[in-house]
């Protein structure tokens, strides 16, 4: 079995860890914040991010951590790093001056110790697959948790996802689009990656009224389209129109997360690749310096 199996199923453990932690450093409400991370962080990032506006909690952006736009004024700025050693990470807390930094990240003994003044420790999350699952998963699930938008029955519906069968025809799928509204556009964002880094896919991404604008036009018998979260409505018919499979659910869309995670990884067994080891991929980009 390879990492990642067994890194997915535990899931709702972790997410129910993340539940009972009281962590210090997360922002208040009425703060102004920036949200930065780099691939599946980014993308955790922007989730967070749309449901903290949404929730009434104050402005939040969310960036690339090598676009932190450091002379904006912020009050606080989160930094989500699985392995506390990214390049860019670093770089956007070290560029942050005096604002208050907090780092989310699942190994304590690595660099962003030192590079931010809180830290909370995931490590319980952390993975030896360079593909993320858990960690980005139990990193939102926490930041949720703190703005009080958690279902209490979250834990529960990852293990729904865990034993829920595929999508029909998504084994045989040649392409994949993920769509999202609200916060759950950087969930369907990360679905697309992970599909695309672990089984070398073609995937995209999209809010979901954005589909209707050019995107649809890919989809065709071959094509999955998923949505994170209720479709808007008519755009389901359209689909069918084309011949593509579309994927809906009723639970929360960070469980359903959890089956294009599976999704992926019986992609890339399918076409014999290592899913714990993605092409051109590493755990953490440390680049170099001049």
């Amino acid at each position: 079995m390879a990492h990642v199996d067994a890194e997915i199923a535990s899931q709702p453990e972790c997410w129910q860890r993340a539940l009972d932690l009281t962590p210090k450093g997360l922002p208040e409400s009425g703060e102004r914040v920036a949200v930065v991370g780099c691939g599946t962080s980014l993308y955790i990032a922007q989730a967070y991010a749309a449901l903290r506006e949404a929730r009434g909690a104050g402005e939040t952006d969310a960036f690339a951590a090598s676009e932190f736009p450091a002379r904006r004024r912020y009050d606080r700025v989160v930094a989500l790093t699985r392995s506390g050693t990214t390049t860019e990470v670093l770089d956007a807390l070290a560029r942050s001056g005096d604002t208050a930094t907090v780092a989310i990240t699942g190994d304590v003994a690595t660099p962003v110790v030192d590079a931010a003044q809180d830290v909370i420790a995931l490590d319980f999350a952390d993975e030896q697959s360079v593909v993320q699952t858990r960690f980005a998963t139990t990193a939102l699930v926490l930041l949720r948790a703190h703005l009080g938008a958690v279902p209490a029955n979250l834990p529960a519906q990852a293990e729904q996802a865990l034993a829920a069968p595929l999508p029909e025809r998504a084994l045989a799928s040649q392409q994949f689009t993920f769509l999202g509204t609200g916060w759950s556009c950087g969930v369907a964002h990360e679905a697309a990656l992970k599909v695309r880094e672990a089984s070398s896919s073609w995937t995209e991404s999209y809010p979901a009224m954005e589909y209707r604008h050019g995107p649809i036009s890919v989809s065709g018998p071959e094509s999955t389209v998923w949505f994170f979260g209720p479709p808007p409505a008519g755009l389901p018919e359209q689909i069918a129109r084309t011949g593509a499979h579309a994927v809906m659910s009723t639970v929360d869309p960070l469980a359903e997360l959890i089956r294009a995670q599976r999704l992926a990884v019986e992609l890339a067994k399918a076409r014999g690749l290592d899913p714990d080891r993605p092409r051109n991929l590493t755990r953490s980009i440390v680049l170099d310096q001049p």
